[in-house]
């Protein structure tokens, strides 16, 4: 089954050292991550057992000087790239890089809600030869490694933020959970997969919460699968990595994590404990 309009379907992490930040992940969550670029863009593929995730990408200096800086990035499939750019420009969002075109991958356009949070848009091109292929880079369906597992939005305006989410993507509010003087947590569901008969989590997206005093801006944040939350974090810490909030037990068992990696990236982690 094909993807849908609204679906998270790629990750991004950026970084001035690549190799560094190969080093950490794969020893962190398990990765394999090509050491040099298979095309002629340096732009290296991470993968799981169960197929590609993500992709690394080094900043350039040029990058650097114009304000880059090492980050988790993710696209979200749309049916139109050029009228959802412009959807996002009239909601008062940004489009940072308008729509282009990468041969054989698809059209991708790089935007920000009206709360500053940033992220890709793609229309993909699927294979030739199996044109219903599906990303799996966000295991909606089922508990992967190595994949994402929660996608979750720190915003300035959360209410704004799920009206213009909303709007673009077909995402819905499906409850919510009280964190006393952090604020409510509410929960996301991509309208376009009913829950009724489907696998477990089908359909659940993450969620979105107010953004945090210490975090300057608003933004995304992904949580990758592991399968030992306590193994990932002393991995974490012993190549150089830095823990914001320690193991904390979530809904349904397992236990997240929030970190910094070496080069300065936000990342989360969920996993069991064993």
């Amino acid at each position: 089954m094909a993807n849908h309009h609204g679906d998270w379907i790629w990750y991004e992490l950026i970084t001035p050292d690549a190799d560094g930040a190969r080093d950490f992940y794969q020893k962190v969550v398990g990765w394999e991550i090509e050491a040099t670029s298979s095309g002629q863009l340096d732009y290296r593929m991470i993968s799981s057992a169960n197929g590609p995730v993500a992709g690394l990408m080094p900043l350039t200096p040029e990058m650097q000087a114009g304000g880059a800086r090492a980050a988790w990035l993710g696209y979200i499939m749309v049916d139109n790239i050029d009228a959802m750019a412009g959807s996002i420009a009239a909601g008062g969002g940004a489009v940072h890089i308008a729509p282009w075109d990468i041969p054989g991958v698809g059209r991708i356009a790089f935007v920000a809600d009206p709360q500053g949070a940033a992220f890709y848009i793609m229309t993909s091109t699927p294979p030739a030869d199996t044109p219903d292929a599906t990303s799996v880079a966000f295991s909606y369906d089922m508990p992967r490694p190595g994949h994402c597992a929660w996608n979750e939005l720190c915003s300035a305006d959360p209410a704004a933020a799920l009206h213009f989410y909303g709007q673009r993507f077909g995402w819905v509010k499906d409850g919510e959970m009280d964190m006393g003087p952090l604020g409510t947590y509410q929960f996301l569901r991509h309208a376009g997969r009913a829950p009724d008969g489907s696998p477990p989590g089908h359909g659940m997206i993450g969620a979105v919460m107010p953004k945090l005093p210490h975090m300057p801006f608003s933004a995304w944040t992904y949580y990758f699968r592991v399968p030992d939350i306590d193994v990932a974090v002393a991995a974490v810490t012993a190549n150089g990595g830095s823990i914001i909030q320690p193991p904390t037990a979530i809904p349904g068992g397992d236990f997240s994590m929030v970190g910094v990696d070496p080069q300065g990236a936000t990342f989360a982690l969920v996993g069991a404990r064993t």
